[in-house]
């Protein structure tokens, strides 16, 4: 086998395991210290094994929904000990625009008789954000919460949350970020029991920089499980994205 054909299987190999969600598949033959430049944030890159395979849990649940991830095209180019790639994807749901194409370059190098990826660059040849990663990110967001109100890490809770946010909390209505930290802040205060927030069933919607998200949130602490009705608005910024609007109730008993 020449190398462009061992890099070949590699990428082939490493598109199916993204398709399917194997997580060991696609770290294979990624070097410790590789840096991914994503669609979505950090636009200075993801730096490292362990935050590239932190990326992957969000798209994979958004893989399950029907979406598509295939190789349309890929060209190798090998040296002696350095090699790239360049690939056109599709990357989609069936409702998505068809002539979409996600757009992939790949850096290499060889150890011994090994290639390793050591960079990869995705991107859209458009502004707004893909339906698909705009609905992978936002679903990670809520994930992050899931496991931020069990270490009550306030400050990670907060990181996703526009400074103008206005939320409409079931207790009253607050406006910026200081104003939700402090509600926030109080609820996990208010017991050292553990609590669990969970967000099951959430629905997402996107379209260009614009998220919408709502379903029910189950909170549990001191044996007592509560469920209210979650709305929930996030634009993209150069940030990432940020939660500008909630709106939290509990159905009338009346």
């Amino acid at each position: 086998m020449t190398d462009e054909q061992e890099i070949r299987t590699l990428i082939e190999n490493w598109v199916t395991a993204v398709h399917t969600g194997d997580l060991a598949t696609v770290l294979a033959d990624h070097a410790p210290d590789i840096v991914m430049f994503d669609v979505p944030p950090p636009y200075d890159g993801v730096r490292g094994l362990d935050a590239y395979r932190e990326t992957w849990p969000g798209f994979f649940e958004w893989q399950r929904s029907g979406a598509t991830f295939a190789l349309e095209s890929l060209e190798v180019t090998a040296g002696s000990d350095v090699a790239f790639a360049f690939a056109l994807l599709r990357c989609g749901t069936p409702d998505e625009n068809p002539s979409l194409r996600l757009r992939l370059t790949i850096g290499l190098r060889k150890t011994g008789d090994r290639w390793t990826v050591t960079h990869e660059h995705h991107s859209f040849p458009h502004d707004d954000v893909p339906p698909a990663v705009a609905t992978a990110d936002v679903r990670s967001i809520l994930d992050h919460w899931t496991t931020d109100t069990a270490t009550r890490d306030l400050d990670a809770l907060m990181d996703p949350i526009a400074e103008d946010v206005v939320s409409y909390e079931v207790n009253g209505n607050y406006a910026g970020k200081p104003a939700v930290r402090e509600v926030c802040k109080s609820g996990l205060e208010s017991t050292t029991a553990p609590i669990t927030f969970t967000t099951p069933d959430t629905v997402v919607k996107a379209s260009g920089n614009l998220a919408i998200a709502w379903g029910i949130d189950h909170v549990t602490t001191a044996g007592v499980d509560t469920e209210s009705r979650s709305t929930r608005v996030f634009t993209h910024t150069p940030q990432g994205w940020q939660l500008i609007h909630q709106h939290l109730s509990y159905p009338s008993t009346s």
